[in-house]
């Protein structure tokens, strides 16, 4: 007689952590439908005069922009992850993980260094200058860093390693069987490459470029300070000097409609192939034996891209930030590292205890419309910062209107800005932005725990919450912390949705970098741009001895 309520009480409680994850997910994916409103809304006059202006310039920038960084983080990402993986030569196991240290870089903070080094008052041409006599500009010519393709340069710099640790986890995961067949029917290792493990990497190569593609539409300070007009900075002058802010969601919907398109276009290009092996025996990957030419071909391959993407950029911002120590040894520079700390740190821990709950109900009633939800949420990672900001500050901003409107009538005072303009604003952007980065690591660790452990706790009396308590999150705990630093990072580096939503007198290290700048103080910027590099290596060790031990049969 005890099986009937006990049947209602385990429905109720499915049922309300499926409405939960819907709910969670519907307000997480509401600035993206904000955005998407606005496609047909009326704007005035403001696209005739975009049109006849700018916009052109923003769909040819972005374009050959994305052509660019596509063309050159898949060539070096893919032809190194290729060589540390499958070719022996010296220093390999240190390329290993040194080809992810450019990861730790901002784009805006290795533009900042490269147009200080290469700019005309920068070392490199004064020296040029004194070596050959010349006295200016009209004696010889130099490259333009602060042009587009010295933005395309800056961002493959930085953003190949997201081509890198894919690609070359890809291809520790390969079987040796297919490409040990692939040589005894006479391939050469670059045609085994060609044809047969590049092929197989394929759907993880096209990832690794979707995310590099995705942080070059959501950039704003190095195409903001290369004087590179894009959809980015168009939103941003749309919204902040014309005052249209639905001429501005449009732009952004215009923006976000590409993007999918984009991850729409490779997977219909995929069509029904299928991309894995079939043996699940795995032999440890023989290493190419390189002659001596080949050997330091490999090298200088492998080091260049190390080289121009970390090592130099970090070596200027040390020099810097020595020479300029009372920039940073005072109490005005930690505190705007604090702000950092506190933003990062809040995100972090909001965007983990959604990750897990979210992935908890997906897990206890796997039906269509959690899953639907839980993609829906996940979208944010795909949407620039700048078009989050759109579809947060709008509501938000008819809100706070409504509240004073209802306030001024009825209760005689006025509220002012409650969400828009606050720290709420931006730590809810984060939320959006970066939750799917959470939510994929949070689901991969309880992905390992077995169904039979949420039997047994059922069975000793336990219910779903006390479950997740005292079974699951002591099993995930490396999967949350994994999680909590990658938003970490990723929430101290970014800067479109910061510059648009932070509150007046908030500043962080990445706006402070981006504001001194924008004001040719490259070498003040330092410290903080140095500061934001620091942290940003710490998910690049992680993620280096994940990918490290990602091959079956690899023994820690």
């Amino acid at each position: 007689m005890f099986a009937y309520p006990a049947k209602l009480k385990k429905l109720k409680t499915i049922n309300g952590w499926t409405l939960f994850t819907l709910i969670s997910a519907l307000i997480i994916a509401s600035p993206v439908l904000v955005v998407l409103s606005h496609v047909f809304m009326p704007s005035g006059d403001v696209w005739a005069h975009l049109a006849d202006t700018v916009l052109s310039r923003y769909i040819y920038n972005s374009i050959v922009l994305l052509l660019g960084v596509g063309l050159g983080t898949l060539v070096v990402g893919t032809g190194c992850a290729w060589l540390v993986t499958m070719c022996d030569f010296p220093g390999r196991k240190i390329f290993e993980w040194a080809l992810l240290l450019p990861l730790a870089v901002p784009a805006y903070v290795i533009a900042y260094t490269y147009t200080g080094l290469l700019d005309y008052a920068g070392p490199v041409q004064e020296t040029l200058r004194l070596v050959f006599g010349w006295t200016s500009a009209r004696d010889y010519w130099f490259p333009e860093i602060r042009s587009l393709w010295g933005a395309t340069t800056m961002f493959t710099l930085v953003l190949y390693p997201y081509v890198y640790m894919l690609s070359r986890a890809a291809f520790l995961e390969q079987s040796i069987c297919v490409l040990e067949v692939s040589r005894t029917l006479g391939r050469t290792p670059f045609q085994a490459f060609k044809d047969v493990a590049f092929p197989l990497a394929r759907p993880a190569i096209a990832a690794g470029s979707a995310l590099a593609l995705m942080e070059t539409l959501n950039d704003f300070g190095t195409v903001h300070f290369f004087a590179v007009d894009t959809f980015t900075t168009g939103i941003y002058r749309t919204w902040f000097g014309l005052g249209e802010p639905t001429a501005a969601a449009q732009l952004g919907a215009c923006l976000l409609i590409f993007i999918v398109s984009l991850i729409a276009l490779e997977r219909y290009s995929r069509g029904q192939a299928a991309y894995h092996h079939t043996t699940v025996r795995y032999r440890a990957l023989r290493k190419l034996q390189l002659r001596k030419p080949k050997q330091i071909i490999s090298f200088v391959s492998c080091f260049l891209p190390v080289l121009l993407g970390f090592i130099l950029p970090a070596g200027i911002l040390l020099n810097w930030a020595l020479a300029t120590t009372e920039w940073w040894l005072n109490w005005q520079f930690w505190g705007f590292a604090f702000n950092s700390f506190i933003l990062s740190f809040v995100a972090a821990l909001l965007a983990v205890i959604l990750a897990v709950l979210m992935a908890y109900g997906t897990r206890l009633h796997p039906s269509f419309w959690t899953k639907l939800g839980v993609r829906a949420a996940s979208i944010g990672y795909a949407v620039p910062g700048s078009v989050l900001a759109v579809g947060i500050m709008l509501p938000f901003a008819w809100t706070d209107n409504f509240i004073d409107s209802w306030a001024r009538e009825y209760l005689g005072i006025s509220t002012g800005l409650i969400l828009s303009g606050t720290i709420v604003a931006v730590v809810f952007a984060y939320v959006v932005r970066f939750l799917s980065v959470s939510f994929n690591a949070i689901e991969a660790g309880l992905g390992k725990v077995t169904k039979n452990m949420d039997c047994a706790a059922r069975t000793l009396g336990h219910g779903p919450a006390e479950t997740l308590r005292k079974v699951h999150l002591p099993l995930i705990r490396a999967s949350m912390f994994s999680a909590s630093i990658l938003v970490f990072v990723d929430v101290m580096k970014e800067l479109p949705a910061t510059m648009i939503m932070r509150p007046f007198n908030f500043t962080t290290l990445a706006v402070r970098t981006f504001e001194l700048a924008s004001d040719e103080q490259l070498a003040e910027a330092s410290s903080a741009a140095l500061a934001i590099v620091i942290v940003g290596i710490i998910p690049v060790i992680m993620i280096s001895r994940t990918i490290a031990k990602s091959r079956p049969g690899h023994e820690s």
